[in-house]
């Protein structure tokens, strides 16, 4: 799979997973049922985890921007 079919797939997951951190943490807080807590942990370690492989996809581009300059 090259790298922008990836990325069109990754995106959307990476944007539901932080709505899903968000609202489980929210319904957590207002709840403080166990269930929300566990969600929040599990989705927060797949997130970091997107996070990762999407920066890792789009790292030539990171370089490029914060890269050194005037070499």
């Amino acid at each position: 799979m090259d790298k922008n079919r990836a990325l069109k797939i990754l995106n959307p997951v990476l944007a539901a997973l932080l709505v899903l951190q968000a609202a489980s943490g929210f319904l957590y807080a207002a709840l403080d049922l166990d269930f929300f807590e566990g969600l929040h942990i599990v989705n927060g370690l797949l997130l970091l985890g997107a996070a990762g492989l999407h920066l890792a996809l789009n790292w030539s581009w990171v370089k490029a921007a914060y890269g050194r300059r005037g070499r």
